[in-house]
């Protein structure tokens, strides 16, 4: 959304946007069963905003003057429609609530959530695939531009304007409900949801400067289904991880360079996301129901809560290890035990327990990486440049190609003294 509106206005209109775009999409989805009625009536409702707004101020109620602003010019489009009439007889309850309301009326709160926490369920339904899973959930909850997501997932705009287009006829087509699961269904459907959050999040690591805007909407997102459920502490894990994960972002790199967690500067880190994150874990233990989320939370909080990366408890992060692996045993988290077993019992022993996975994640530089730098400490450098060639050639950004390109250098230098 482009806002014409004085430089101070501008931001402001952009931020009731973010906050209240997901929230308007799901009433007006229930209201009409339609999720591209419901988008483009939302984005109209924020270009007449950005308009009068800027005239007559903000209304005291952003949230409800946008949301009764786009039912209205959704109504007058429906009627002027070959649709409208099928349509708008579906708006008996809605409209007899509604349509007397002024431009600034209350949102009831209860509602609002109800109605996002559906869409949130309906974007992430197993029939869709994972990619337009993110897509929508990105688009119609986080309320970013297609631009943005593209960028995000470094796509085409047009290939993520087909994701958006396939995912929305795949409702249609399917007849997929727009409503939460049943109780006794909502274990299995969370799933899906909480892996595309954290997927949005991993997308936006993998470059920390340029993908900023997805882990911010991936934590937003992630607070608002804490809120929506807070009795699920699988939830409450993935919040912590991706808060943990974020504090120390500002020390992983420097003047555009990787810098591994052993050599990071601490006193960078954010801790005030630490302290919540593991506020958060303390919670989660409490409840005696542990989880994938909640055990990696659980090793990021001990890594943030060391001093040092010698006074890192490494035996504590391996018993977590341990644990995730017995109730999620990918060749990722044998990967990360690995790992955390050469900072335990060495170098040796750390790389015969990647070698075990080598074959399974041969196309993910992480392994590459980990079996360069445990070859590199126990001497063997023409395997540690075979693994850190590798590495690079995987990597997904600049930076860490040219971080793997540095250690080659280094091995290159140290063979010519």
């Amino acid at each position: 959304m482009t806002a014409h509106t004085p430089d101070g206005d501008v931001d402001e209109v952009e931020r009731v946007f973010r906050e209240v775009y997901g929230h308007a999409v799901a009433t007006l989805v229930r209201a009409f069963g339609d999720i591209t009625v419901a988008e483009d009536a939302v984005q109209d409702a924020f270009v007449v905003a950005a308009q009068r707004w800027r005239i007559s101020g903000f209304p005291p109620n952003p949230a409800g003057w946008i949301v009764t602003t786009a039912r209205n010019r959704a109504i007058d489009h429906l009627r002027r429609s070959s649709r409208g009439r099928e349509l708008t007889r579906t708006l008996g309850e809605f409209s007899g609530s509604t349509s007397n309301a002024p431009a600034d009326a209350h949102v009831e709160q209860d509602t609002v959530t109800d109605d996002r926490l559906q869409l949130m369920f309906t974007c992430c339904h197993p029939a869709l695939r994972t990619e337009h899973q993110v897509a929508l959930t990105l688009r119609l909850l986080g309320g970013l531009r297609l631009d943005e997501i593209a960028r995000g997932f470094l796509v085409a705009e047009a290939t993520m304007a087909k994701r958006l287009v396939r995912a929305k006829f795949k409702i249609k087509a399917a007849k997929i409900p727009y409503r939460v699961p049943a109780a006794a269904d909502l274990p299995a459907r969370l799933h899906p949801v909480l892996s595309v959050l954290y997927l949005i999040y991993s997308a936006g690591a993998d470059d920390l400067i340029e993908r900023a805007q997805l882990r911010a909407e991936a934590i937003r997102l992630a607070r608002v289904l804490v809120t929506l459920m807070p009795d699920e502490p699988e939830i409450s894990g993935l919040l912590a991880l991706m808060l943990l994960n974020e504090s120390r972002i500002p020390a992983r790199t420097r003047e555009g360079a990787v810098v591994l967690l052993r050599d990071q500067d601490r006193t960078l880190w954010d801790r005030s996301l630490i302290s919540e994150g593991h506020s958060i874990v303390r919670q989660c233990i409490s409840t005696g129901r542990p989880g994938p989320y909640q055990l990696q939370a659980a090793i990021q909080a001990v890594h943030c809560d060391a001093e040092s990366f010698a006074a890192t408890d490494w035996a504590q992060i391996l018993t977590l290890y341990d644990h995730l692996h017995s109730i999620a045993p990918t060749a990722i988290v044998a990967l990360n035990r690995a790992i955390a077993l050469t900072e335990t019992e060495g170098p040796r022993c750390g790389l015969a327990a990647l070698d075990t996975v080598a074959g399974d994640l041969d196309s993910y530089f992480p392994l590459h990486a980990a079996r360069g730098d445990a070859l590199r400490r126990i001497d063997r450098f023409d395997e540690a440049r075979e693994a850190y060639a590798r590495a690079a050639e995987l990597a997904l950004s600049t930076s860490d190609r040219d971080f793997f390109n540095l250690r080659l250098q280094e091995l290159s230098n140290r063979d010519e003294q």
